[in-house]
């Protein structure tokens, strides 16, 4: 499991409560990377999102490694999480 800087300082900014949330999240993805509700975003073949609650998480698993690499979190309710997207991957 990884997790890109831009990740880890989104999760660092949020309430005690969401921080658990959102990693309870990202360490269920160690165990299932492609859950039942995970979309491949739209333009990019190798990264895709899962939501939990009013987060939206985007990742990269690496099947031969085995890797999951976390390289966003934002908001759901708003489209930033995509322009920085465009701008990141």
């Amino acid at each position: 499991m990884t997790l890109k800087p831009k990740a880890k300082k989104f999760i660092a900014s949020l309430p005690p409560k969401h921080q658990r949330q959102i990693k309870d999240c990202i360490l269920a993805l160690q165990d299932n990377p492609i859950p039942h509700d995970a979309k491949k975003l739209i333009g990019y073949d190798d990264y895709t999102r899962v939501d939990k609650d009013e987060y939206r998480i985007i990742y990269r698993y690496d099947g031969k490694k085995k890797l999951v690499t976390v390289v966003l979190v934002g908001k759901r309710n708003d489209d930033a999480i995509y322009r920085i997207a465009q701008r990141v991957l």
